[in-house]
């Protein structure tokens, strides 16, 4: 029960549950891409994105400089949230905020994390639009 606890609280954030309706459309997303969509700071993204990772919601994989995260499909299911998971991906689809989420990261994604993180740590940032 603790852990059930532990996952809706993560949910019941509106920056992770968007971090987590990113993750449902994309199978995995680098650190910079969500800290871009979110439009928050790289340290207020490493957070959420430690929540959700120690709810066992998400795992990640390092490659290089980069991190990237995914729904963590199994430890969902073992956990018995695939029903909530499948709820929340068909109410995804009728938040606009999501929508919103949705078209800037087709544009964020556009390029490869590599060459979207050389660009925003460069001098020069370059904005996505909305």
């Amino acid at each position: 029960m603790k852990n059930m606890i532990s996952v809706f609280k993560a949910l019941s954030e509106r920056n992770r549950l968007r971090i987590v309706a990113a993750l449902a459309a994309h199978d995995e997303l680098c650190a910079c891409q969500l800290t871009e969509m979110l439009e928050v700071s790289g340290a207020t993204a490493s957070r959420h994105l430690g929540v959700l990772l120690g709810c066992g919601l998400l795992d990640s994989r390092k490659d290089g400089r980069w991190v990237y995260y995914r729904l963590l499909a199994d430890g969902s299911e073992s956990l018995g949230f695939a029903p909530v998971l499948a709820w929340l991906r068909a109410e995804f689809d009728k938040s606009e905020d999501i929508v919103i989420d949705r078209q800037r990261l087709r544009a964020i994604t556009l390029c490869g994390p590599e060459e979207f993180c050389r660009k925003h740590r460069g001098g020069r940032k370059e904005k996505i639009e909305k």
